[in-house]
């Protein structure tokens, strides 16, 4: 059986993460995907971490897609764009605010060509107020959200950025989320609608769910943060790391018992999971000073006996290797025709009666112009024609790939 989202057609004119990972989830849910590139690809093409002509990061953002090449400063490329529009459910497109509607890509545009379409618009920093015209990079969005706050800890300590491009991810996965609703709605009234999407709203709303509760009551909000513990729950043990959280009286009880530490009982300063709370340096403290006195594996051993929720902590190497992962095959391997054997995540979520596959790997820069071009009626000699006038960025007489 197809994917969920299979029949479905998706004209992705996005780069970088936010969009391409947002349009992968899609396209792993079975929609057709087609990448439309400028002549200079998608920047991720150019990144680090390569073979065979191809950068992890893009192999790990675009697959299941085929990429299509138009040089849309040339009114053909438009028209052969409007012409794909015109089969299309969904138009996706992260330009800056604005620009879409300079290179004639616009919802007017694309609406005009296909009535009812999904129209996609993702930004940075939103498409109105006076930072709506800023370029946009993911540090950007962890300062000024207060996420870099929030990882920092307090107000008063120096702000970290995560690691990781958490409100690219985000963003992409929100999309996701938004287009199939959208396509719900348009099955049920058929028409068509503008999804209007920023990094910024991504992150905010994320954001609300647990770590602005100082911000929810009007009139009561703090003049300064409440500092998060200076402890994380990384605990160090004679071998290495785990972690450990214990929320309620029984998994309290559970961790004294495991660590054999039959006085916390009796400690004022724990006795409720507010105290405990209150007193969230101490406690931390005395756990991680038993820890440290014995091997990961033993202490994992005698915590889950008790039931107190507990995990080693991985490396990345680890973790594609551990036995869980490998019962739940999460990590699935492939062969790409250009860059060779691939490891990559499946689908996160799984359908029982339409299941997502890993269909082809992420395509080279105009793999598929040719063939698209003709499923939309253009002749081999057309695409000739268009080929010369540098449709495809290519100058007149000169190669391209495509």
């Amino acid at each position: 059986m197809p994917g969920p989202l299979h029949g479905y057609r998706i004209v992705d004119l996005t780069s970088n993460v936010s969009g391409p990972l947002g349009t992968m989830i899609l396209g792993d849910q079975g929609a057709d995907v087609i990448k439309v590139e400028a002549p200079e690809g998608d920047s991720t093409r150019a990144g680090a971490n390569r073979r065979g002509g191809f950068s992890a990061g893009f192999l790990n953002n675009n697959r299941n897609k085929r990429s299509i090449v138009l040089n849309l400063k040339d009114p053909a490329a438009l028209e052969a764009l409007m012409r794909l529009v015109a089969t299309a459910d969904v138009f996706v497109q992260n330009f800056r605010p604005g620009v879409a509607e300079r290179i004639g890509v616009g919802e007017a545009a694309i609406r005009a060509a296909r009535p009812d379409i999904v129209y996609v618009s993702i930004s940075g920093f939103g498409e109105k107020g006076p930072f709506a015209q800023r370029p946009v990079y993911d540090p950007l969005i962890q300062g000024f959200t207060g996420l870099a706050t929030v990882q920092g800890g307090s107000d008063e300590a120096r702000p970290r950025l995560l690691r990781t491009i958490l409100p690219d991810k985000l963003t992409a996965i929100t999309s996701s989320q938004a287009i199939t609703a959208a396509l719900l709605a348009r099955e049920r009234t058929g028409e068509g609608q503008h999804v209007r999407l920023s990094m910024l709203e991504a992150v905010l709303v994320f954001l609300w769910a647990s770590d602005m509760a100082g911000q929810t009551f009007v009139g009561d909000e703090p003049a300064r943060q409440e500092p998060a513990s200076s402890t994380d729950l990384i605990y160090e043990t004679s071998d290495g790391y785990i972690t450990a959280a214990v929320v309620t009286n029984r998994q309290w009880e559970g961790l004294i018992r495991a660590l054999e530490q039959p006085q916390w009982l009796d400690d004022e300063r724990f006795k409720t999971p507010a105290l405990r709370g209150e007193n969230v340096e101490a406690r931390l403290q005395l756990t991680q000073d038993v820890l440290i006195g014995r091997p990961s594996a033993e202490w994992l051993d005698r915590l889950t006996r008790e039931d107190v929720p507990c995990a080693p902590v991985l490396t990345r190497t680890e973790v594609i290797r551990h036995p869980h992962v490998a019962a739940m095959e999460i990590v699935e391997e492939y062969d790409h025709p250009r860059a060779g054997r691939l490891r990559q995540t499946r689908a996160a979520a799984r359908f029982s009666r339409t299941p997502t596959a890993i269909r082809r790997g992420a395509p080279a820069l105009g793999e598929h112009t040719q063939e698209i071009l003709a499923e939309l009626g253009y002749s081999a000699g057309d695409i000739a024609e268009l080929r010369v006038e540098g449709v495809f960025g290519a100058p007149k007489g000169g190669g391209n790939e495509t």
